[in-house]
């Protein structure tokens, strides 16, 4: 059986000396995984076009429902390559891949999904920096709606009060009069406050079309809040903490420790 169609790598690892597995979002909104042969040749006919974000366009060829066929063609459509050399920039989006990747089952269709991606794709790599900054905290708030895992933040979610704190175990916002003592007791370690400017900030990014959300200035403060909230919430929803996260805060603090030696 041949397949063609359009995709977003997102990881690949090595297999042997030179062939490769890799994983792809498929503009049918779901995931694939396939086998590519010698692509770590110097004579590969690959070339480029499987680095991480490459757009492709690809032929698989395999059986019906091969766990992994084999990638027979890959024409690079947009490369994303401006993305893959700002290291910082780069990084952010990895965390991104990192969340689909844990959100998603693969051979799943997702509706929306890979222009989802794609528009903050091309987002990013248009837009000033400023402002590209605030799509990855978009991004995460529109893939957590798709995969049905939005948090509940704008009102208790027992009588709809606005004020409460958040309990990652409900995924929704329990306010004062409501909780209870098992609340109290078996919940505590997962609650957590959040502002109300965070919450606004969440449910305008949640309601407004994707054309103006640019017209969205939050302060910093709020895209931390709010970006370091949802990091949580993904954490608990996934059962595992996220590694390029991990690998960020590492770099900053090496980073910043290498500066405080140089001046001293």
């Amino acid at each position: 059986m041949l397949l063609r169609t359009e995709g977003i790598v997102f990881k690949s690892f090595p297999l042997g000396e030179a062939d490769l597995i890799l994983t792809v979002l498929s503009c049918d909104g779901g995931f694939l995984r396939a086998f590519a042969k010698s692509p770590r040749t110097t004579k590969s006919r690959f070339g480029s076009a499987l680095e991480p974000l490459s757009h492709l366009r690809i032929s698989l060829m395999g059986k019906e429902h091969a766990d992994l066929p084999r990638l027979t063609q890959a024409d690079i459509i947009h490369s994303y390559q401006k993305l893959r050399e700002q290291f910082d920039c780069f990084l952010r989006i990895s965390e991104l891949l990192e969340i689909t990747l844990s959100l998603f089952g693969e051979k799943e269709h997702h509706e929306g999904l890979f222009e989802l991606l794609v528009d903050t794709l091309n987002a990013i790599e248009t837009e000033k920096e400023n402002v590209a900054l605030r799509r990855f905290l978009f991004y995460k708030v529109r893939v957590l709606e798709k995969a049905g895992l939005s948090p509940r933040l704008h009102g208790c979610v027992r009588c709809g009060v606005s004020v409460g704190t958040f309990y990652f175990s409900e995924g929704a916002v329990i306010c004062g009069k409501c909780k209870d003592k098992t609340t109290d007791e078996t919940r505590s370690a997962s609650a957590r406050l959040i502002s109300m400017g965070a919450v606004n900030l969440y449910e305008t990014i949640r309601t407004w079309s994707w054309d103006k959300l640019n017209r969205i200035m939050p302060n910093d403060r709020l895209i931390f809040e709010l970006d370091t909230f949802l990091n949580l919430h993904i954490k608990y929803r996934t059962e595992r903490g996220l590694k390029t996260r991990d690998f960020m805060y590492k770099t900053k603090a090496l980073t910043s420790s290498f500066a405080n030696a140089k001046d001293a």
